[in-house]
């Protein structure tokens, strides 16, 4: 890059005033979470229904810094403690500190003030140097700051502008003290498979391309990127030592992930280049891209061009290639060789197109500089582009967002008080039983104390998942689609069921019914299952040895939960009685629901309700 313009006071004072007004505006961005706490509405996918209650879970446990072979009982009868992760992140030390919603807050604002602070960075000292392109540096970093990204991936993508900011001082000789700080301490703040194993790599490729290039090895750069990743293998050992290390097969063994054809990878690859990916939401598509086309356009027809416009030309190559890398993982071709080479299907390759917010966001930076450069109407357009993008990302503010989408807060969502009634009606210890869900996340069971025989993780034994198989076969065989998603990746281990789809998440306002529920119950007794929670009414619970307990509600809560005992031999179950010293599950606790046409039982005395007759109200939490 050529050199720096000299900063007159005028720019410095406007590029402060920029700063100090981004900042504001994030503050603005983040401010729902903390004035809302508990009733803001968040994420359920890959948040809520998952990472949230696991950091509970895990901090419960007691397993947080667990042995290697460690194990969680509170799920699946023994989780593997590795599936959780690293006791050495930021995010779980946030959540072991502070209650949820506290902890989410503040890790969104760590990782959003340290976006905005990496972005800034990099364009100051090394892509958008020119002391007239204040307004570019600094509102590309803000709208790159309130990216709706994945909330647990903390900085693994955000924190690519940092990483590279220090990557490249370094490189070019000019690194201090906190250039390599930065390096040490990113991995505690981020995922070395979710974000940085792509961006070392990366940086492996630049350290090759200069050794070409100039025949010098570069030391310096090639030491920072052995540290890096050397602190990333020593802080991600679970994860090394159970799915690179470990010959005991987890459900990721049966993944399969490559059935796509050409025609199908083609439409993925422009799909994945114009919209993005949810994980790595960059909403580029409006403002961005369009931006991205015009300089382009510019570009690509000047035959003498300087280094900006050349840099700019290779990121949207660059860009382009990620996406057509990430599409054609899925291509069938690969498949016989992630059969033969299992770390191919147990770690997923396709995201290196994770760089793609890193690349997007500095080609959009450098595309606004060349526009700058074409007078009135390239400031004009620049201007409007950037405040578009950072309006439309008020668009996908969590609290907008999912307001609008009809999703519930984090209160209705773990509905804490109606599951206290649940768990108090049982009336036995929560780790006599196990539960699994229908319609209903199982996080929201486990972030309530229940024991589970579901879940969802990133893996967990192929032992469990074949026994968990037996319990919902027949509904499987009902739904091509409910197979072919089990049984390729099975990281969801829900109790599916045909009629309703890949839909876990029905309100207490559904009027829909499970009408021809097929479950081995017989298999779920023996793998400690006693209770059903179910989001819907079952019509047929009774041909499935099921027993309505009772029908929950609560006006916190965005369920209503139907609660099934599973019945064994006829005989009731519920209660705790001792048998030589042992604790003995017994039917016949508890008060049944109010719904009629729920009934399991019809024919059974006391219309089919554990505990007997009489016509009882709904508890209500």
């Amino acid at each position: 890059m050529p050199a720096a313009s000299r900063t007159g006071p005028s720019d410095r004072t406007m590029e402060a005033r920029a700063i100090l007004a981004s900042l504001a505006v994030l503050a603005v961005y983040l401010s729902p979470l903390f004035l809302l706490g508990e009733d803001a509405h968040l994420r359920v996918h890959d948040n809520l229904d998952s990472n949230i209650a696991w950091y509970r879970v895990l901090h419960r446990s007691g397993q947080w810094f667990g042995k290697p072979d460690a194990v969680i009982p509170q799920v699946i009868g023994g989780l593997p403690r590795a599936a959780y992760g690293t006791e050495f992140s930021g995010i779980v030390l946030l959540h072991g500190l502070f209650p949820p919603m506290v902890a989410y807050a503040l890790s969104q604002t760590v990782t959003r003030a340290f976006a905005f602070l990496g972005m800034y960075l990099l364009l100051r000292d090394h892509l958008v140097r020119d002391a007239g392109l204040w307004p570019v540096r600094v509102f590309v970093s803000l709208a790159f700051a309130l990216t709706p990204f994945w909330p647990s991936g903390m900085l693994s993508t955000l924190g690519h502008p940092l990483a590279l900011w220090a990557f490249l001082a370094i490189r070019a000789g000019r690194a201090c003290r906190r250039h390599w700080m930065t390096l040490v301490l990113l991995p505690f703040y981020s995922s070395f498979v979710l974000g940085f194993f792509f961006f070392l790599a990366a940086m492996g490729l630049l350290w090759l391309r200069d050794l070409i290039a100039t025949r010098r090895a570069n030391v310096p750069f090639l030491a920072a990127i052995l540290l890096m990743g050397g602190l990333y293998l020593a802080i991600e050992y679970r994860l090394l030592l159970s799915l690179v290390l470990s010959d005991e097969p987890t459900s990721r063994n049966e993944f399969v992930s490559s059935r796509l054809g050409l025609w199908r990878c083609a439409r993925l690859a422009v799909k994945n280049f114009v919209l993005g990916h949810h994980h790595v939401a960059t909403i580029h598509t409006f403002f961005i891209l369009p931006v991205l086309l015009l300089t382009f356009h510019l570009a690509a027809g000047r035959r003498h061009r300087d280094r900006t416009e050349r840099l700019f030309l290779r990121l949207l190559a660059i860009n382009a290639l990620l996406s057509v890398w990430y599409a054609f993982w899925f291509h069938r071709m690969w498949q016989p060789l992630k059969e033969a080479v299992s770390l191919l299907n147990t770690f997923n390759f396709a995201r290196f197109h994770f760089l793609r917010p890193l690349v997007i966001f500095t080609g959009f930076a450098l595309g606004l500089a060349i526009l700058w450069r074409y007078g009135r109407a390239g400031k004009a357009v620049a201007a409007l582009a950037l405040a578009g993008q950072v309006l439309l990302s008020f668009a996908f503010n969590e609290e907008i967002f999912f307001e609008r989408r009809g999703e519930p807060t984090f209160r209705e969502f773990y509905a804490e008080r109606q599951f206290a009634a649940i768990r108090d009606r049982i009336g036995l210890p929560q780790d006599a039983y196990r539960v699994a869900s229908i319609g209903l996340h199982p996080a929201i069971a486990q972030f309530n104390g229940f024991n589970t025989l579901d879940t969802y993780n990133n893996f967990y034994p192929l032992s469990y998942k074949h026994r968990f198989r037996q319990i919902i076969a027949k509904e499987l065989d009902k739904n091509r689609k409910l197979k072919e998603y089990f049984d390729t990746w099975g990281g969801r281990c829900y109790v599916f069921v045909a009629e309703l789809g890949k839909k876990y998440d029905f309100r207490k306002t559904s009027k829909r019914r499970i009408r021809n529920l097929e479950l081995d119950t017989a298999a779920f007794w023996n793998m400690g299952g006693r209770y059903l929670f179910s989001a819907l009414p079952i019509d047929n619970a009774q041909d499935n040895g099921l027993s309505l307990f009772g029908v929950f509600e609560d006006d916190e809560s965005a369920w209503r939960v139907y609660v099934y005992e599973v019945v064994q031999g006829g005989k009731p179950l519920g209660q705790a009685e001792t048998d030589g010293g042992r604790a003995v599950l017994q039917r016949g606790s508890g008060a049944a629901g109010n719904d009629p046409a729920a009934r399991g039982n019809a024919g059974r005395p006391g219309g089919g309700r554990a505990g007997g007759g009489g016509q009882q109200p709904p508890v209500r939490g």
